[in-house]
């Protein structure tokens, strides 16, 4: 089995699942609980915060643990939506965000908010030039991913966070969801981000588990109510065991970080190399200013699930583009974004490599490629 669709998930590092399995079996507490136990769970709980706000170079009271990268998008939307409020209703989000970050904002104009997309260049990137005409003086907030999870354009947020750097009563969220451990972490949590959602299960975490990064000083409305916890901002029990596996997992992902890049990088240039070849073949993604790890094509005339399955059948795994929309037979939003013509859009899907994949792996992808890319040659239109 060869797995290429590491964006929608990645498997849990053998590291990870032990810590997970020992806390889930030994530290029973709930962490507001006054006992020892309680107490333990605490200890564990902030241990865990402060590694996490280690590495990514913030402080511990900065960091609050989430469900993933949904919930940290939906609440920090929502939270600065309702929190500057009295100041303004004006919102601006990328023209390629998630799903997380765009029915999220068409909820919000469901509330009276006035949202406005910042369109996208011919190759996925957003064009701050166009996003600087949207500014008014009502904007309330920015929302930019860090990394595009379809085709893995790398996204200009520092050049984003210059431009808002003279403009503090505007609040920037970076949906850094697919960004953490491909990129440098210094790359989109720069200074003048104001927030950030991340979600474990993209770094070799449990599923459910994720966490935002609120930059000391700035407000956000719960999007829970309950029992006060962290730090009365997300109410519900922290998922101790799970939040303690997100941490060693992400240790793990980020050390030998470069090392590693390289490894993803190189094996995303030989994949590349060779599917240049093909004249029926359209690349969406590049090397230039792309993630190392995503790599999305099409073969003209053929739509991407029919792909899918044709390698599925050799137990090699794909996607066609987002996991959160690979089910509704549509054509990548980010594809549509880019003017790309919906009949090749629809052709799309995405390679998404991880460090823990082989040359080997990429050996036998590429020769079954060739079989399926002059087997799909009869049935292209």
């Amino acid at each position: 089995m060869i797995y290429f669709d590491n964006s929608a998930t990645t498997a849990m590092s053998p590291e990870a699942l032990r810590t997970y399995t020992d806390v889930a079996t030994r530290i029973m507490g709930n962490p507001s609980s006054l006992h020892n136990l309680g107490t333990t769970a605490t200890r564990l709980l902030e241990a865990s915060r402060r590694q996490i706000a280690e590495l990514l170079s913030i402080e511990p009271h900065e960091l609050f643990f989430t469900s993933g990268g949904t919930e940290g998008d939906n609440w920090v939307l929502k939270g600065v939506a309702f929190e500057k409020r009295p100041y303004g209703k004006h919102i601006i989000v990328s023209a390629i965000e998630h799903p997380a970050v765009k029915n999220t904002v068409a909820w919000l104009m469901s509330q009276g908010f006035d949202v406005d997309f910042a369109p996208v260049d011919a190759d996925g990137f957003v064009k701050v030039a166009d996003l600087a005409e949207l500014i008014r003086e009502d904007t309330i907030l920015v929302s930019v991913m860090a990394v595009n999870n379809e085709i893995g354009s790398i996204q200009p947020i520092a050049e984003i966070s210059a431009l808002l750097a003279d403009k503090p009563t505007i609040s920037f969220h970076i949906d850094a969801v697919q960004g953490l451990g491909k990129i440098p972490v210094q790359d989109f949590l720069t200074e003048r981000v104001d927030f950030a959602s991340f979600s474990a299960h993209k770094f070799h975490g449990p599923r459910g588990v994720g966490f935002v990064y609120i930059k000391s000083g700035k407000r956000l409305t719960p999007l829970l109510h309950g029992g006060g916890q962290e730090n009365n901002k997300r109410s519900t029990t922290e998922n101790v065991a799970g939040i303690a596996a997100a941490a060693r997992a992400l240790r793990s992902t980020l050390t030998d970080f470069t090392a590693k890049a390289d490894h993803v990088r190189a094996m995303k240039q030989i994949i590349f190399d060779e599917l240049v070849k093909n004249d029926r073949i359209v690349l969406f993604s590049q090397m230039d200013k792309f993630a190392p790890n995503i790599l999305t094509f099409g073969i003209r005339g053929v739509r991407g699930e029919v792909v899918v399955h044709a390698f599925e059948q050799y137990e090699i795994y794909i996607s066609t583009t987002s996991a959160c929309s690979s089910k509704k037979n549509a054509a990548a939003s980010t594809l549509m974004a880019m003017n790309v013509d919906g009949k090749i859009a629809t052709s799309a899907v995405r390679i998404s490599l991880d460090a823990t994949n082989t040359m080997a792996e990429i050996e036998q992808f590429l020769t079954i490629f060739k079989q399926i890319y002059q087997a799909l040659e009869k049935v292209s239109h």
